[in-house]
């Protein structure tokens, strides 16, 4: 994480969201979902691929969409509008910074379902997209090596969160001492994968954790 501007009165407590990067297929993975979902506040859980194939990734979703909607959160696919079809699906993740894919998509689905995107990595390409009016833009990676945003993805969720009003969703890091950084920037929504899936059996304790240190920070600016 880079330097942000610290926490004023008119901080606005971001919500948590959860990347299923890590998580095994079948039952291990529905198991430690289910726990994750159970520990608290999560706005929407964004299934990636994970180098899975179609019919793999297809049956993936299967499995946690139901999950996730009857835990009153937002179910998001990546990229494959015919797997969010099939699984009913609340939404579409469009990854690669393409101005045109991000277009057709919005076109295609909105407003019936949720469709954000990623892959912008200047001021210039993400108000470009934001003109399309996706529901969202993530900065920074759905999931990677420790599933933190880059420093100048930071900046961008920071000054996008400051002047735009499509809300942002910044990744949070692989730990939750990561946290504060990234509820700085003022982005809305925080993504976070490793720092909840990577310790198994205490993914509702993370989450529990996670939404407890946001009520803090909030407490904190209003003070």
């Amino acid at each position: 994480m880079t330097d942000v501007n610290p926490m004023t009165a008119d901080f606005v407590r971001p919500r948590l969201m959860l990347a299923t990067t890590l998580l095994a297929d079948g039952d291990a993975g529905r198991e430690a979902l289910s726990r994750a979902l159970a520990g608290g506040d999560v706005a929407s859980v964004i299934l990636d691929p994970a180098g899975r194939s179609d019919t793999a990734y297809q049956a993936f979703a299967e499995v946690l969409v139901p999950l996730i909607q009857e835990a009153g959160a937002a179910a998001i696919v990546v990229d494959d509008t015919r797997c969010a079809g099939r699984v009913r699906a609340d939404g579409i993740h469009v990854t690669g910074g393409s101005l045109e894919v991000l277009g057709e998509a919005i076109a295609r689905f909105s407003p019936k379902a949720i469709v954000g995107a990623s892959g912008f990595h200047t001021r210039h390409e993400a108000l470009e997209a934001g003109e399309r009016m996706p529901d969202y833009l993530l900065f920074g990676p759905i999931g990677g090596e420790d599933d933190a945003a880059s420093p100048a993805d930071v900046d961008l969720a920071s000054w996008w969160a400051a002047i735009v009003e499509v809300p942002a969703i910044l990744s949070g890091g692989g730990a939750l001492e990561d946290l504060p950084a990234a509820a700085a920037s003022g982005a809305e929504f925080i993504l976070l994968s490793r720092a909840v899936f990577g310790g198994e059996g205490r993914e509702g304790e993370a989450v529990a954790e996670a939404n407890a240190l946001f009520d803090a920070l909030e407490q904190s600016a209003a003070a």
